[in-house]
């Protein structure tokens, strides 16, 4: 990559991490965020702090987004100040958001009509796999996009997959995010009828990681941030819920009946009675039989 500064706009734990790893394999760092204590950490960190996305894109071409939703996106690109704005020509775009696919292609297609490139790569592995430069990138966009990003892709992730046009990536993120959300309540249902039948939970998560039954739910989440009742993987059930609603919407758009999806969705719908906007997102144990 020609010029070894990368912009990454949004420095929350997802953004601070991958920050983190793109300073340790050697690119320059410049960033922007609203929130006073994202910048103090990454200027700590030794990421070159600014004030705009437009001072941003005086020291680059290649922006990394990691945003909550959709519409803060949209904001950043088109929004008064900012990458349609101010972008050098020829910019690239790396969304690692977690967005809505529909609008991820809006927008490739009005940066591309400006001559700019974008790719949708959400990404898997939460901050710890982005401080450590082994998160999973699915990735929708153009080969040549993908091609001139892969040295900042290489550094971020373990694994990039390419799914084909532009929002593809946004796809298979909601879709992962949907399976997440079902294992999570129905290994949580699992562990209730063991407890239930006298059996350790601990010991029953291991006897389920050797056996078929297994998932990335009981192999990290249970040990790592449930059992142990830590609840604090850097994912929000704000964040969860809107995924899985995403995906709800992604199943009607598709005309799909997905009964099991369904009931996956009115879970975590109702959730918001019960447990706050703020909480990991593992809290959805709680309404799934491993109540406190």
């Amino acid at each position: 990559m020609a010029n070894k500064t990368v912009g990454v706009i949004g420095l929350g734990a997802m953004g601070y991490g991958m920050a983190k790893t793109l300073l340790r394999e050697g690119f320059q760092v410049a960033g922007t965020d609203l929130g006073e204590a994202q910048r103090a950490a990454a200027a700590e960190l030794g990421v070159q702090m600014v004030d705009s996305i437009a001072a941003l894109c005086e020291l680059t071409d290649t922006f990394v987004l990691s945003l909550p939703m959709a519409k803060h996106v949209q904001a950043v690109i088109q929004g008064e100040g900012g990458l349609l704005e101010h972008a050098p020509a020829g910019s690239l775009m790396i969304d690692t958001s977690t967005s809505e696919p529909d609008i991820t292609r809006d927008l490739a297609g009005c940066l591309a009509s400006k001559g700019h490139q974008m790719l949708d790569a959400p990404v898997s592995g939460g901050p710890a796999g982005a401080a450590a430069g082994t998160m999973v990138m699915v990735v929708g966009g153009e080969a040549a996009a993908l091609d001139r990003a892969m040295p900042v892709l290489d550094a971020l992730s373990s694994k990039v997959v390419h799914l084909g046009d532009s929002g593809s990536g946004h796809v298979a993120k909601l879709i992962n995010n949907l399976l997440c959300a079902a294992h999570l309540v129905t290994t949580a249902e699992a562990v209730a009828l063991g407890k239930r039948a006298g059996l350790d939970p601990a010991l029953l998560i291991e006897g389920l990681n050797a056996g078929s039954g297994r998932s990335a739910i009981s192999e990290v989440n249970f040990p790592r941030w449930i059992l142990n009742e830590g609840f604090d993987s850097g994912f929000t059930m704000q964040l969860m819920r809107k995924d899985v609603r995403l995906a709800k919407k992604l199943a009607a758009d598709m005309q799909l009946e997905l009964p099991v999806a369904e009931q996956i969705a009115q879970i975590w719908a109702a959730s918001e009675d019960n447990i706050a906007d703020a909480d990991d997102f593992n809290c959805i144990i709680k309404n799934a039989g491993l109540g406190e």
